[in-house]
């Protein structure tokens, strides 16, 4: 499911706003570069009301974010529809006890870690990052939420990059983009 596909008229002022650059961070990426779009104060705000119209109402109690840029959209969202926001993040960032989760990517593995208690069984949770391409870190994402025994109820990315074919690998657990890019 996408807003782009919805043809909401927001999306074009959104999708313009994403800069993207060739070759980084090495060659062969078309790196999808979100940092042009913050500077835009109506794109932004865009971007994080069309999340917030989608899922306020829909008794989600946890908002959380990938590290990094899942902090820049998932705490807007979280306070506009009423949540705590839950920062996954990776190792050695977060004081105290902490679950890990670890994944393998193209070009090794990695780890998404979350506080010990900050979401409880049977909460229902967003997942919140600005790209899903291959789908590893949502996927790790969703693993460590349901773990603690938390439902998560969806997965939401600004973009989606659909010839790496991500979203088949999140088991059919529903995904929301704003922007496709191939």
């Amino acid at each position: 499911m996408s807003a782009y596909r919805d043809k909401d008229p927001r999306i074009h002022g959104i999708q313009s706003k994403i800069r993207v650059v060739p070759d980084f961070p090495k060659p062969g990426i078309m790196f999808q570069d979100i940092t042009t779009l913050l500077l835009d104060p109506k794109a932004f705000k865009d971007t994080v009301d069309l999340f917030v119209e989608r899922y306020k109402g829909k008794n989600i109690s946890v908002v959380a974010g990938i590290e990094a840029r899942g902090f820049i959209f998932g705490p807007p969202i979280a306070l506009e529809i009423g949540a705590k926001f839950v920062p996954l993040r990776k190792p050695k960032k977060l004081p105290g006890k902490v679950i890990s989760e670890e994944y393998v990517l193209e070009y090794g593995r990695d780890c998404l870690q979350m506080h010990v208690g900050a979401v409880e069984p049977g909460e229902r949770a967003l997942v919140v990052d600005d790209l899903i391409a291959t789908g590893g870190t949502l996927c790790a994402a969703m693993n460590l939420l349901e773990r603690v025994g938390a439902e998560v109820v969806e997965c939401a990315c600004v973009i989606e990059l659909p010839d790496l074919k991500g979203r088949e690998r999140l088991n059919g657990k529903p995904l929301y983009v704003l922007v496709e890019s191939h």
